[in-house]
């Protein structure tokens, strides 16, 4: 937790630099990077992510949407493959959003 912490804070310490015009080429080129680092990362975890929904979805007929509906609800068992499902499609879907949130920073 100490690390998250840190690198909050020095991100904040860099954005108030930038709000009192402050500004580096050097940043500015590291900052990109790091993100379109970050988006590559996170496009091959959803492939990944993608691969294993649709191993389940085809050996179990039905959309991962729709399992994991009647998998909350009850209606399904505690099987094993139901349990990696669910914790595969909530993966998913966590890191559909963190594509969503690296997009619009990285515009």
């Amino acid at each position: 937790m100490g690390t998250t912490f840190c690198t909050l804070d020095r991100l904040q310490s860099i954005e108030k630099l930038y709000h009192r015009g402050f500004c580096s080429e050097l940043v500015d080129r590291t900052i990109d990077k790091l993100l379109t680092t970050e988006i590559e990362r996170a496009y091959t975890e959803r492939r990944d992510l993608e691969t294993r929904l649709s191993n389940y979805e085809k050996r179990y007929h039905k959309s991962s949407e729709e399992f994991y509906r009647g998998f909350r609800a009850g209606k399904l068992g505690d099987e094993m493959d139901f349990v990696e499902w669910s914790v595969f499609y909530e993966m998913h879907q966590a890191i559909l959003e963190r594509v969503e949130t690296l997009g619009a920073i990285s515009r």
